[in-house]
């Protein structure tokens, strides 16, 4: 509480000061599209949202925004590339495209629901494996941090990324963008803007992206692994039929085939070890790894401006149908794999009432529902080595075990006689969404320069999964002590060829009910310096982890296949003094299996906004404390057969982070933003063989920290190059860990990047290079049936990239 007191008076302080000019440097022109220079991004970018009055940094949260000219300095083209670049923002780049892990202030997912929301042009992106889109012809990003849930609702816990796309009445002419690399890397786009009369304007576009790859994989080839293709195009129509009223419809669609799972192995822990250990370092597995997606996103903004309000209706569609294949074991034995397709279509809705800005009462009040269909297809096969290992091994140890029990049982042991078993596994898993929720803010509450905002948010959830998930396995039971005793050949020859058909088949629903209430005072120095405080719950809804049946199905199949045993040798086998072979009933708890709980949260933030009084300056500070309960994690399966979400008890998340932006002189600019986050559980898991309490939340940095700067070279008129721009920048991250028992981290590490520029009237070629010092880190470590895995964050690169507008 005394640190708390005195940050407190700190942040005060340091208002006062930015208020009274006490930090001045010398002014800066406006920033253009050509030139990135530090300056207040909402000032030049103009974007209308429909939930808010005010600029970003006039409320009451943590927040970084980019311009389309910041993004292309600093060679962000994707939501993951956004990591570390933001003040305790961490998205790894691993696996593929399928999982895009979001974390901030120790708030995240690797799977299943998300806990950071994404908005493209105000349409929710509800699937994670929409997350990772082409950024080609973006215009603006917004990174908003802490739960966003009053507003935004479900799965907005950590935070929300906005992203805006150009406006065809802002922008005219053709763009052209080409772009190559090593590793052999190329990509582009082409995109034009038109702008028909003063009512009407439009843009349409087409992109690609091939990656050649980083890594290769030495059991099938020497093939990259990583490599892949991707193109798409945009297109964005705006209809003005009123001075009052704004249409505004966009249609996205994009194609992408990639290879997947770069994973080196590195060792293990079990007597395998020794068999592999040429392997260790080494991309190897035998299987194909790849993920093909198709992604689809319309949407429609409807605006009108009434008198005292504006109205907003905002129409979204999604549709993603992917294909996953992975070797699961990613090793060259051949245990097993999985073929995951999914066929997701959402449709969501939203209507929004918003008073006009600049006056002392400022509200807004919404209604929003979305309806998701999504269905899974997902086989897990079991190839040779598995159905050896996995299946064989096991069973037949549980006999040796049952002969030690019983001297009366005899010598038994199980052969399959398939070469493959597959675990089948549809499912459809719908989900129903409606919130109304309601935010108002009133100025100079109390006194002048104070204001007050309250906002609550009333949400219903409902989950169903219709699931069938089944097997067919055939085997022969064996008993070798008695293969010469002439009265037991009957017996032993109906022992052959046994079939069984373990399955689940059946529906559950759930259902949720959420508040999501919100509280925050400001306190405004000026137009341009304040400081908040602010107190909001978040939420991250619940789901069925179907990945869980393959365990039920194993389970099942273990009293399956005795029971048959026992049937095909008429009861002897339960005469012969074994309990296991007596028949009896077996019931599994589906629903207690493969559910998870909504996770939820409390934040509190005390933070500030800060400008010079020349606007040179800009600084943003925040405190947080976050207090979760039912966090989710991600855990293998006990059988090793994919990843589930697991509730982990308590933890709390505490931290600081600032963004410094500064215009030294007319050509030098510098941006850091440091973030710290200490996220530990408070309590042990229910999980087996889990003692967390204290233990560091995994997949979480404790530092985030970023140092950039840019130098503007501007020539005399009447050359043929009007600037050249330096830019260069250091970013690092870490200690992070891999695993709640933090036996295997990464510490921290840092990356160096620069990009040099020429300009010419809306046009550049610029040379660039990330990881200029080949920085060699894990970007994911993993543990799967006693191999630990990893894979290597990208090494250096260099590039080029020419944009032509015309």
């Amino acid at each position: 509480m005394k640190n708390l007191i005195l940050t407190s008076a700190f942040l005060a302080f340091a208002c006062q000061a930015f208020a009274e000019g006490v930090l001045t440097v010398d002014p800066q022109p406006v920033a253009g599209d050509t030139i990135t220079r530090v300056a207040d991004i909402e000032e030049i970018v103009v974007v209308a949202t429909p939930k808010e009055n005010a600029r970003l940094r006039q409320q009451t949260l943590s927040s970084s925004s980019f311009s389309n000219a910041e993004m292309r300095a600093r060679g962000v083209s994707s939501v993951k590339s956004l990591s570390t670049q933001v003040p305790n923002l961490y998205i790894p780049a691993y696996g593929s495209k399928l999982t895009t892990s979001t974390y901030i202030r120790g708030i995240g997912s690797r799977i299943n629901t998300p806990a950071v929301g994404l908005y493209v042009d105000n349409i929710p992106y509800l699937n994670k494996n929409a997350f990772d889109f082409n950024f080609a012809e973006i215009d603006r990003v917004d990174v908003l941090r802490g739960p966003q849930g009053t507003l935004y609702g479900r799965n907005t816990m950590g935070g929300l990324i906005r992203v805006y796309t150009k406006s065809p009445f802002d922008y005219q002419g053709t763009d052209l963008q080409l772009s190559g690399a090593t590793h052999n890397a190329y990509k582009g786009s082409i995109t034009h803007y038109h702008r028909i009369s003063d009512q009407f304007a439009f843009s349409a576009g087409f992109y690609f992206d091939h990656q050649g790859g980083f890594f290769k994989n030495v059991a099938r080839n020497n093939e990259h692994v990583d490599n892949g293709n991707e193109y798409g195009g945009r297109i964005r129509a705006i209809y003005l039929p009123a001075d009052n009223t704004k249409l505004d419809f966009n249609i996205n669609y994009e194609y992408l085939s990639q290879g997947a799972y770069p994973y080196q192995y590195m060792g293990a822990s079990t007597a395998s070890a020794e068999k592999m250990s040429n392997m260790i370092g080494k991309i190897g597995y035998n299987r194909e790894g790849d993920y093909k997606r198709h992604l689809l996103n319309t949407g429609l903004n409807i605006e009108h401006q009434a008198n005292r309000f504006v109205f907003n209706s905002v129409t979204g569609f999604q549709f993603v149908k992917d294909d996953m294949n992975m070797d699961q074991d990613y090793t060259p034995l051949d245990i097993f794999t999985l073929n995951q397709k999914q066929n997701s279509k959402t449709l969501s809705q939203e209507f929004v009432f918003k008073s006009k800005p600049g006056s002392r009462w400022e509200w807004t009040t919404g209604l929003s529902g979305f309806y998701q269909w999504l269905k899974t297809d997902a086989p897990v096969t079991f190839q040779p080595d598995g159905i050896k290992t996995i299946i064989e091994d096991h069973v037949n140890s549980v006999f040796v075990r049952l002969r030690q029990q019983n001297e009366r049982m005899p010598e038994m042991a199980l052969d399959v006689t398939d070469n493959s078993f597959v675990i089948k596994g549809d499912f459809d898993t719908p989900t129903a969404n409606v919130a109304l929720y309601h935010q108002s803010t009133i100025h100079d509450f109390l006194a002048k320069g104070l204001s007050l905002t309250l906002g609550a948010r009333l949400e219903y959830e409902k989950l169903w999964i219709d699931y069938n998930s089944a097997a067919h396995l055939n085997f022969d039971f064996l008993m070798p002590g008695m293969a010469n005793i002439p009265q037991m050949a009957p017996m032993l020859e109906g022992l052959k060829g046994i079939g069984i058909d373990p399955g689940f088949e059946g529906k559950l629903n759930s259902d949720n009910w959420e508040f999501l209430p919100k509280v925050a005072l400001k306190y405004d120095f000026n137009d341009r310096n304040n400081i908040y405080f602010s107190a909001s719950k978040g939420y991250r809804s619940g789901g069925y982890n179907f990945q869980m049946f393959s365990d039920l199905i194993q389970s099942k199949m273990s009293s399956d296949m005795t029971a048959a045993i026992n049937e095909k040798s008429g009861g002897r086998m339960s005469q012969m003094g074994g309990d296991a072979f007596s028949p009896h009933e077996v019931t599994y708890d589906v629903e207690g299996t493969i559910a998870y709980k909504p996770e939820r949260s409390w934040n509190f933030e005390l933070g500030t906004h800060l400008t010079s009084n020349d606007g040179t300056l800009l600084a943003d500070v925040a405190l947080f404390l976050i207090n979760t309960t039912n966090q989710q994690l991600a855990q293998f399966a006990s059988s090793g057969l994919g990843r589930v979400t697991v509730n982990a008890g308590k933890s709390r998340s505490y931290g600081a982070e600032a963004s410094l932006r500064w215009q030294a002189t007319d050509a030098l600019s510098f941006t850091a933003n440091y973030g710290y986050t200490y996220a530990t559980f408070r309590t042990d898991a229910p999980l087996a063989n889990a003692t967390l309490k204290g233990k560091y939340v995994p997949f979480v940095p404790k530092h985030t920290f970023m140092l950039g700067g840019q130098y503007v070279f501007a020539l005399n008129e009447g050359s043929f190059i009007d600037n050249i721009v330096l830019n260069a920048d250091y970013r690092g991250n870490g200690r992070i860990y891999w695993d709640v028992q933090n036996n295997n981290s990464q510490k921290f590490y840092g990356t160096m990047n620069a990009r040099l520029a020429f300009q010419h009237k809306g046009s550049e070629v610029a040379l660039w290079a990330n990881n200029i010092f080949n920085m060699d880190y894990d970007a994911f470590f993993f543990e799967s049936m006693s191999n630990k895995f990893r894979q290597r964050g990208t090494p250096v690169q260099l590039g080029v990239d020419v944009r032509l507008r015309f």
